[in-house]
């Protein structure tokens, strides 16, 4: 599904944050968007939680027939 994918996508982002803030104490999201006060910040922190959220339904989710999967 095109939402897994992209939920996928912005947890790995949200992990890279998070492993630069812990090794080096340099949060690249926020030194993208000016600081961790600014709202691009904090819609891009949003969308990542969002999507975290989104992902533990993949742990819950019975596999799909062969024939139904997406290409």
């Amino acid at each position: 599904m095109v939402m897994d994918k992209i939920s996928l996508v912005l947890v790995i982002i949200g992990a890279l944050n998070w492993g630069g803030v812990g090794l080096f104490r340099f949060d690249t999201v926020a030194w993208i968007c000016g600081g961790q006060g600014s709202i691009a910040a904090r819609i891009i922190y949003t969308l990542v939680a969002l999507a975290g959220i989104w992902c533990i339904s993949l742990l819950f989710r019975e596999d799909e027939p062969a024939g139904e999967r997406e290409r």
